[in-house]
């Protein structure tokens, strides 16, 4: 609460907020005024007290619009406790709050006050809408660690936040597991048909080399007396094609013609 006490230009100014926490802890010698607003005119403030202890000496004044000038919606001190005051509702898009305290105190005196901007359902709630008191608050408010709702709603471990119960971790941890060994599966057939393409070519033109050769009789060897064999015509470094070499060297066919 001291930090928002300072002297300062910002001290006059309106507090947009949709949601928020107060604190104060034994804080001496204050006379501290703030004003928050809502983002719209359609919202107004909720404000319930987490912690409320307050010396018999500091007041906490809250008030119903933009200036602490008409009579206080709530009087707070020791005789409050956080029971009895229950939940604060505005009537205006506007709270202020005046704190006043005096020099001294304990470690116990302070607040916490959870403050969030609330709306009515018939103005229509495309954000989280409240399970018991069913006004809606700002989606950016659930599953943070503070109760807006004032029921517990917007914390519901179960059904709103999973990932803050252990079944929900355990279960998210599974998914990612089943995820992960996918992918790896995956990557290790691609891998695979990668390799095999690449060889397939290479066998394919040896095969195919073979072939020709083998057409124009490169390599083979006939006998032509016993003991002995004679090796055909052909080329196996660079065989013929299905024409031969005689076929694809038409020019030494017209030198023989001429003879």
């Amino acid at each position: 609460m001291d930090s928002l006490c300072k002297d300062h230009f910002l001290q006059r100014q309106y507090r947009k907020l949709d949601g928020g926490v107060l604190w104060s802890r034994n804080e001496r010698n204050l006379d501290c005024t703030v004003t928050f607003q809502t983002h719209s005119i359609l919202q107004r403030f909720m404000l319930h007290f987490e912690l409320l202890q307050l010396d018999c000496n500091d007041h906490l004044y809250v008030y119903d619009g933009a200036h602490a000038t008409a009579p206080p919606k709530a009087d707070l001190s020791c005789r409050n406790t956080k029971q009895q005051v229950g939940a604060l509702f505005t009537r205006s898009n506007f709270v202020t709050l005046k704190y006043v305290t005096d020099n001294w105190g304990t470690d116990a005196n302070g607040f916490k006050l959870v403050i969030t901007s609330v709306k009515d359902p018939k103005h229509g709630c495309k954000e989280f809408r409240c399970k018991q008191r069913e006004f809606c608050v700002s989606a950016d408010l659930t599953c943070d660690g503070v109760d807006h709702c004032a029921d517990g709603s917007d914390e519901d471990t179960a059904a709103l936040c999973p990932e803050n119960g252990s079944g929900g971790s355990s279960e998210t941890w599974m998914v990612v597991a089943g995820g992960t060994a996918v992918l790896l599966v995956l990557l290790i057939a691609a891998l695979l048909c990668c390799y095999c393409r690449r060889r397939a070519p290479n066998r394919r033109t040896h095969l195919h080399l073979e072939q020709m050769a083998s057409s124009n009789g490169a390599g083979k060897a006939v006998p032509s007396s016993p003991g002995s064999t004679t090796r055909l015509p052909g080329n196996w470094a660079h065989p013929a094609g299905p024409r031969g070499y005689r076929a694809a060297r038409p020019g030494r066919l017209r030198a023989r013609a001429q003879r």
